[in-house]
C-alpha cells in the first residue's frame, strides 16, 4: 500500500510539474525566477506527500517501531505539516475551481475528471496516516507561515495558478475562497494533532 501511494504520489508530482510548465516559463521570463517556487501548488504539495510516505517506508524497516508521538526530527515533522495542510488545501481547491468554471460555462473534459479524482484523492491522503504522523505544533506554525505566505504570493503578486477563463472576472472571491482555506486546512492539522494525542493517551 505504502509503496503504491508512493509511486502514484511521484508520478503525480512530476505530472503537475510538467502541467505548470507554461506558467514556469512565463513567469521565469516575465517576472524573476526566484518566484518560480511559489508557482506550482498542487505538485509542490503531493512532493510533500511524498516526502512523508517515504518516511513511513523508511519506519517500516526500523525496529522496533517508535511511537508516533515520539520526536524524530524538525525537518520530517515540517514535512508531515506542510504535507496536510496543502495536500487538503489544494485538494479542495483544484475541485472546486475546476467545478466552479464549469458551473459558469467552461466545458468539462476528461483532464477534468481525471484532475477532480486526483485532488480529492490528495486531500483524502492527508487524512489517511492520521496516527503516523509527528509533527508537532511548532511545524503547524511554520508551515502555516509558508502556506499564508503563497497566498500572498499567489494573489498579491499574481502568481496563481491559471483559472478557467469563466472565473477570471471573479479573482477577489478567489482568492478570499482560498485564504479561507488555508486556515480550515491549518486549523485541520491542529485538530489532527489533539486526536492523535488522545488516541495515544487511550492506547497507553
Amino acid at each position: 500500500m505504502l509503496w503504491s501511494l508512493f509511486w502514484v504520489n511521484l508520478l503525480g508530482t512530476i505530472y503537475g510539474y510538467y502541467w505548470y510548465w507554461d506558467q514556469l516559463v512565463l513567469t521565469t521570463e516575465s517576472m524573476s525566477p526566484g518566484y518560480l517556487i511559489f508557482v506550482p501548488d498542487s505538485p509542490t504539495a503531493s512532493l510533500f506527500f511524498t516526502g512523508v510516505i517515504a518516511y513511513l517506508l523508511f519506519d517500516s524497516y526500523q525496529k522496533p517501531k517508535r511511537s508516533s508521538l515520539q520526536a524524530t526530527g524538525w525537518f520530517r515533522g515540517l514535512i508531515e505539516a506542510l504535507a496536510v495542510i496543502t495536500s487538503f488545501k489544494y485538494g479542495i481547491w483544484a475541485v472546486t475551481m475546476i467545478w466552479a468554471g464549469a458551473y459558469q460555462g467552461d466545458s468539462v473534459n476528461w483532464q477534468d475528471w481525471m484532475l477532480t479524482v486526483s485532488h480529492l484523492g490528495m486531500a483524502a491522503e492527508a487524512l489517511l496516516y492520521l496516527r503516523l504522523y509527528t509533527y508537532r505544533v511548532n511545524a503547524i506554525i511554520v508551515a502555516a507561515l509558508w502556506t499564508l505566505l503563497n497566498d500572498y504570493m499567489d494573489y498579491g503578486m499574481g502568481l496563481f495558478p491559471w483559472l478557467p477563463a469563466s472565473l477570471d472576472d471573479d479573482l477577489t472571491i478567489v482568492a478570499a475562497f482560498t485564504i479561507q482555506l488555508s486556515f480550515i486546512s491549518i486549523i485541520l492539522s491542529w485538530v489532527m494533532l489533539q486526536v492523535r494525542k488522545l488516541l495515544d493517551k487511550r492506547k497507553v
